[in-house]
Formats: C-alpha cells, sequence, structure tokens
C-alpha cells in the first residue's frame, strides 16, 4: 500500500493497525523521559504514573494538531509529535537543582521561542539551508543509533543488560520485521514494524520478561489536570531551555524535510513548515501547562514512514487519537509501557538507520563541494566525537557539560555558523 500522498486516506481495516504501529514504535520513547526524571528526584509512583500519562495525553493533542491542523497551526502531515529526549541533559540538572515547576515553567517560555522561530522561519530560513538540515538529520540517526542498541540489550541501566533472552528477543523483532517488509505484500509489507512487535511481545509473555501488576493496579480514567505541578520561572532554567529549544528548532526543521523527503517524495514547502515549527513550540508550551515536557517530532516515525513508503497524515491522525485515549485511560497507558526495551529495540536500530538513510537523500542533492562536505564532515565529527569522550570537558560548569553531551546541540552550531562563514554560500544557495 506504499502511497506517497499526505492526503491520501487508506481504508480503516488498514489505516488502525498503521496508526497503531506508530504508537508501539515510539512509546516507550515518549514515556521514557518522564520515568528517567521521577527515578532521578525520587518522586513516589503515583505521581510517576502521573506524568507518564500526561506525556501520552500531550503527545497525542500535538500530533492530532500536526496531522490535521488547527487554523495556521500544524504543518497537516504525517508527524507524530512526542517528548523530546533532546532536552533531557537541560531538564534533568534544573529539576535535581530548583524541582520540576521551574522546569515546567522554563519549558513553557523555551517553546513559546521555538514557536518565534516557526512564525519568522522566512526570515531565518538562512540558516538552514539543505546542507545543514541534511547533515542535522544525518546526525540525529547516528546519535539515536547507540540508544537503539541499548534497548536491544534491555536498557541502559538494566540489571541483566545484555542478557541472551534479551538479545534473542530483539534479533527475533529484526527477523521478523525485515522478513515482513521484503517478502509480504500490500499494506502486510507496511505493517512490517507492527507484526514484528506483537510476535517480539507475545514471546515476552512466557519468558517473564513483562510485569503486568502496574496494570493491575492502575486506574481506569484520569482527566488531565492544567497546572497540577505548577510553574516556576527560574531565569538560569530559563536561560538554558530558550537556548536548547533554539538549537532543536533546527532538529523539528530536518524533521520536518524528512518527513516529506523520505515519505511524500516532494520539498515541504515554507508555509508547511513555519506551521510545522509554530506547532512543536506551541506543544511545547501547552505540555508544561499540562505537567509534560517539551514535545518534538520523533525521529523514529520518520524513519517508520521512510520504511514503509506510507506518509498519509490521517494514518498519524490515528495514532494521536490512540496517544490521547491512552493519556485518560491510565490502565491502556500501563500496557503500552509493559512493552520489553529488547523487543522496541529490534524495530528501532532499523528505524534509527532509515534515518540516517533519509538525511543521506537529502544531502544528494546538495553540491558535494569542498565547502559543503567540509560542513558535514566537521559537523558530524564534533557531534559524534564529543558525546564519545566525556573527559574532554569534565572541568567544564554543569550546563556546559550537559550542552556538550548532548551531541545534536554543538554539531546543529557548527554546521550553522560554517556554512554562514565559509566563503562561497552564495553560489552554493544558488545551486
Amino acid at each position: 500500500m506504499e502511497n506517497p500522498d499526505i492526503n491520501y486516506k487508506p481504508p480503516y481495516a488498514e489505516a488502525v493497525p498503521l496508526g497503531l504501529q506508530h504508537v508501539l514504535a515510539m512509546i516507550v520513547g515518549n514515556v521514557a523521559v518522564p520515568l528517567i526524571i521521577a527515578n532521578a528526584i525520587e518522586l513516589p509512583f503515583e505521581q510517576t504514573v502521573y506524568l507518564v500519562q500526561a506525556a501520552l495525553f500531550v503527545s497525542g493533542v500535538a500530533t492530532l494538531v500536526q496531522a490535521l491542523g488547527l487554523g495556521p497551526i500544524g504543518a497537516r502531515a504525517p508527524i507524530v509529535m512526542g517528548t523530546s529526549f533532546g532536552f533531557m541533559p537541560v531538564m534533568l540538572p534544573i529539576a535535581m537543582t530548583h524541582g520540576l515547576p521551574a522546569v515546567l515553567g522554563a519549558a513553557l517560555v523555551g517553546g513559546i521561542a521555538m514557536a518565534l522561530v516557526g512564525l519568522f522561519l522566512r526570515r531565518v530560513r538562512f540558516l538552514f539551508p539543505p546542507v545543514v538540515t541534511g547533515t542535522f538529520v544525518v546526525m540525529i540517526g547516528l546519535i539515536l543509533l547507540p540508544v537503539g542498541f541499548a534497548y536491544v540489550g534491555g536498557g541502559v541501566g538494566a540489571m541483566n543488560f545484555g542478557a541472551p533472552s534479551h538479545l534473542a528477543l530483539a534479533t527475533l523483532v529484526f527477523i521478523v520485521t525485515i522478513g515482513v517488509h521484503q517478502f509480504a505484500r500490500g499494506a502486510f509489507a507496511d505493517m512490517a514494524v507492527l507484526f514484528g512487535i506483537i510476535a517480539g511481545y507475545l514471546v515476552a509473555i512466557p519468558l517473564g520478561l513483562i510485569d503486568f501488576s502496574r496494570v493491575a493496579t492502575a486506574g481506569w480514567l484520569q482527566l488531565p489536570v492544567p497546572l497540577a505541578i505548577g510553574l516556576e520561572f527560574v531565569p538560569v532554567a530559563i536561560g538554558s531551555m530558550v537556548l536548547i529549544s533554539l538549537v532543536t528548532s533546527a532538529e523539528s526543521i530536518g524533521n520536518i524535510e524528512a518527513t516529506f523527503d523520505s515519505g511524500a517524495n516532494r520539498h515541504v514547502s515554507d508555509e508547511e513548515l513555519s506551521r510545522g515549527v509554530v506547532a512543536g513550540g506551541l506543544a511545547s508550551s501547552f505540555a508544561a501547562i499540562f505537567n509534560a515536557f517539551p514535545q518534538i517530532s520523533f525521529s523514529q516515525n520518520v524513519g517508520l514512514i521512510a520504511l514503509t513508503g506510507v506518509a498519509s497524515r490521517f494514518v498519524v491522525a490515528i495514532s494521536g487519537g490512540f496517544l490521547l485515549i491512552a493519556g485518560l485511560l491510565p490502565k491502556l497507558g500501563a500496557l503500552i509501557t509493559t512493552m520489553p526495551n529488547a523487543v522496541l529495540g529490534g524495530t528501532v536500530v532499523i528505524m534509527f538507520g532509515m534515518i540516517v538513510a533519509a538525511g543521506i537523500k537529502m544531502l544528494s542533492r546538495v553540491p558535494f563541494s569542498r565547502r559543503n562536505m567540509l560542513i558535514m564532515g566537521v559537523s558530524i565529527a564534533v557531534a559524534i566525537g564529543l558525546r564519545g569522550q566525556e573527559a574532554l570537558y569534565t572541568g567544564a560548569p554543569a550546563d556546559v557539560q550537559a550542552i556538550l553531551h548532548s551531541g545534536l546541540v554543538p554539531g546543529a552550531l557548527i554546521s550553522i555558523v560554517l556554512n554562514l562563514v565559509l566563503p562561497g554560500r552564495a553560489e552554493n544557495d544558488r545551486q
């Protein structure tokens, strides 16, 4: 059923499982951020569950806005929104030092900053030419690949990380996903990730890798309560969050461009891109009000669209509906979060690899001049190298260490700056 038309409406019998596939591809990553922060500041179980439900609800609302639009807001494209890992290096120290209200207050301001970038995108678009956004997409994929293989091993911090059961489970999911994608026909091939995840989940049950106890204790209905945690506006926290929000705008632009380029087989228009970035920023501010963390277009779903070739925004709207409902029904949300990390790992390594491929496809349309190759090479080298050698900056302040270790922030800044200062930009833009 491969179809690059973003306005294509597949039959519900195909659209619903395809939408569920998008949810399963991102669900663990979406709830990982609130779980990590909750554990770091030792929140009680009830508050942890509340943060997870808030993350599901907000990502559902944000996905629906991106897919269907809300007036001038939303790209009206197959963009799945979720809680951003990119803000983690900044949010974690803020949460531990100043508390969750300070994180949410800073996130609200940071979301406004990102929305302003989207609103005035035509004036700042020169900062994000294809050589920059294509390089950024490649960096995203390369940085995420180790995360994918951490899932394969059972998840970061797992006591039995790398156990044969985890590796076997991930391998099974990997083989089923590749096999269905390559040898099945029609809609079945498009649902390869769903089949892989289902196969892994069913095998994990008799292996004792799934804990249903939280499903039994979870409630049936939980309505979102705005400002339940509260907002505090701490200047140092706001400064850090605004900085990373501005840089993350490049990630948002790269993901949206990759979605159109690899899924719809066309370039995104300035209007679509502007509406998408505005929606991402406002979604982050909306998330802060509803007790969740900043939102971003999810890279694994970009990879999923590249893998299946199905770019229907209505399929993604269905996934947004699933997420919203999961955010209102704690039992359903708890059931989804029982997904073993190894099962997810078997699919995300494929999707993260597809992100790299999507970035390479974007760069293939860029002249491979010495200037552009220098921008690509140096930016990727900085992004990957800094993450691999933390000892180089252990003497720096904690906030600086967090920004450098992210890889994405310094890599993005390097690519933007090099594109601005290296000679030949005018000639390159004309090409």
